[in-house]
């Protein structure tokens, strides 16, 4: 690990409310600085000693669709458009504290917490911010779907993205490449939605799931492109397929750069890849632990 920028938290109190795609319920979301080294933690204020639910992937759990996070009995869901707001801002340190298990939707982007942060201010801190640089090729998946994490010269994060949903397809064949920093992320994928194919939508809400969200809240695709909505942009999708990926990135604690192509993926192989890239230096400490 290395170190080429200062951590950052921020400078002040701010919230966000909205309703859980999932559950329907109104969360509260509160944003609070956070010292030096304490990285991003989620404190569930509405169960018996605010258990506090750290934003690492060795507390990452497989659920359908979205990232959650346990530790212990405590749990947080679809934390995905939080942490990629605050890893594309560059915050480091913040607590988050919450109300409901689930996180808002709000409009199915990461634009109402960037919003929200950027009223709150970014402070600067007097410690550096840990980075690990990818040194050799990781791919993980399968043909029809993958993730690869590769060396890059110009230690900068350049992030690309892949999606194919074929030819009859609305959303149809989209890719884009973007070198992350605060200001490539706050214009290009920020505002990005959350979207699924109508057939999707609808089985969903026939399982009691969404009942509470409507075809305006995210992008639902029909026949023709989205349903009662409006793109952002005209490859919208991969864009938020990149957002996710900031956020679940993130995980790993640090700053990773390197170049990260994915192809068709999603939370699960974004969660794998970041366990195989850390599981590197742990291999590495052991080789020196037996020299």
């Amino acid at each position: 690990m290395e170190a080429i920028r200062n951590q950052r938290t921020i400078a002040g109190e701010v919230a966000v409310e909205g309703i859980g795609y999932w559950s329907g319920r109104r969360v509260h979301v509160e944003f609070r600085p956070a010292k030096t080294y304490a990285g991003i933690a989620f404190v569930r204020d509405d169960l018996q000693g605010c258990p506090r639910i750290a934003a690492s992937i060795e507390n990452r759990i497989e659920t359908p669709l979205r990232t959650t996070l346990r530790c212990g009995d405590a749990c947080v869901e679809m934390i995905e458009h939080i942490m990629a707001a605050l890893a594309g801002m560059q915050i480091d340190n913040c607590e988050i504290h919450v109300d409901q298990p689930e996180m808002p939707g709000c409009d199915g982007s990461s634009f109402p917490f960037v919003d929200a942060l950027c009223t709150a201010g970014v402070l600067p801190q007097d410690a550096p911010r840990p980075r690990k640089a990818i040194e050799r090729v990781t791919r993980l998946g399968t043909d029809r779907s993958w993730i690869e994490a590769r060396p890059c010269c110009s230690g900068k994060t350049i992030l690309q993205c892949e999606l194919d949903y074929g030819d009859d397809n609305p959303i149809g064949h989209q890719t884009l490449e973007i070198v992350l920093s605060p200001e490539s992320f706050c214009e290009n994928l920020a505002t990005s939605r959350t979207f699924v194919l109508e057939h999707e939508a609808t089985a969903l809400q026939a399982k009691g799931l969404g009942l509470q969200t409507s075809f305006r809240d995210l992008l639902v695709f029909g026949p023709d492109g989205p349903i009662d909505n409006q793109l952002r942009f005209a490859d919208e999708c991969v864009r938020h397929k990149l957002l996710d990926m900031v956020g679940d990135l993130a995980l790993a604690g640090c700053d990773l750069a390197g170049r990260f192509l994915a192809y068709r993926g999603g939370h699960r192989l974004n969660a794998e890849l970041v366990r195989a890239v850390l599981a590197e230096d742990e291999g590495q400490l052991e080789l020196k632990r037996c020299a």
